[in-house]
């Protein structure tokens, strides 16, 4: 397509750019998906935004039995952001089957499920229950910083991050994507962990470690005393660190940490990520993630780009 051809042209003609990306084997209509913890699965939201617009819903994360999370106060705001210590709250595999699962298949969007656990054990048990059911493809959170045991401890050390992909791989039925913290020294290491354990993609950045004390009673105002750090203060962190890792890898970097618009979704993919996920800004704004898509398009027009896959790493 040439350059000189404007988006009124283009329009006018009928021809909208292909926003479809593959992730996998998998294709999405759009690069556009939910952040895991910030979108339920969909059914808050359903209200608010069409949820077959979206690229995919991925869910909150899933364990093998109810957890009940941290004690509260477990959320708070910051400057740029928030602070939230859920401690991955959720009713456990059967319930997500029965009620979130069920509610997903309604829609016209691919289905990405969020797994957590403390042990391989207790992650190995909720992707062998998930190999069978329809279901497109499993995050794995190695990443929460808000959870005593586990978790965190295998998003850490590049052995064990490289040694829990191989596990979930050998009996997963859906393409592995591992989902990296930003609480590490070097996460261009960690992608390599990851992709040398087999994992089908990577996503990231999860919360960055933050704390907020009340200087008026000289408390923390977090139960947990320490949280995960979210919202639009961590973007340009985030898209550093997507970077490095796209840079790392052969495999697909989902990307996110602070989108707000859907020229931050466009930073991400430029920066090398093949699709984005939105988090925390869906509380800000729960129509967010639609406005997205639409906006990404617009962009695409805009500039006289023919797909949303070629925006991938074409940062100059």
């Amino acid at each position: 397509m040439s350059a000189d051809r404007n988006s009124s042209e283009w329009t006018n003609k009928g021809a909208l750019p292909d926003m479809s990306v593959e992730i996998a084997g998998v294709t999405l209509k759009n690069p556009v998906m939910t952040a895991s913890g910030t979108f339920g699965s969909g059914m808050e939201y359903s209200e608010f935004v069409d949820l077959n617009h979206l690229g995919a819903v991925v869910t909150k994360g899933v364990a093998n039995v109810p957890w009940e999370g941290n004690p509260t106060p477990r959320v708070a705001e910051v400057y740029g952001g928030m602070l939230n210590a859920i401690g991955l709250q959720n009713p456990g595999i059967d319930v997500f089957i029965e009620r979130d699962l069920a509610f997903l298949k309604q829609f016209d969007t691919k289905v990405i499920v969020n797994v957590c656990g403390h042990t391989e054990e207790e992650y190995l048990e909720v992707v062998e229950r998930l190999a069978d059911q329809p279901v497109d493809m499993l995050e794995i959170n190695v990443s929460c910083p808000n959870v005593k045991q586990g978790a965190i401890q295998f998003g850490q050390d590049p052995k064990c991050l490289c040694d829990i992909t191989e596990k979930i791989k050998r009996v997963a039925g859906q393409p592995v994507i591992m989902k990296l913290t930003p609480n590490v020294t070097d996460i261009a290491q960690m992608a390599r962990a990851a992709e040398a354990g087999g994992a089908d993609a990577i996503s990231l950045i999860n919360t960055l470690m933050g704390m907020k004390i009340d200087v008026e009673k000289r408390k923390f105002v977090l139960a947990n005393k320490t949280g995960g750090l979210s919202g639009p203060a961590i973007k340009p962190v985030a898209v550093r660190m997507v970077w490095q890792a796209a840079q790392a890898v052969r495999i697909p970097v989902i990307g996110m940490g602070g989108i707000a618009s859907a020229e931050d979704a466009v930073e991400f993919m430029l920066a090398g990520a093949s699709a984005v996920a939105v988090g925390a800004m869906n509380f800000h704004d729960p129509y967010l993630t639609q406005k997205v898509v639409d906006g990404m398009e617009q962009y695409l027009i805009r500039h006289n780009i023919s797909t949303a896959r070629e925006l991938t790493g074409a940062v100059l």
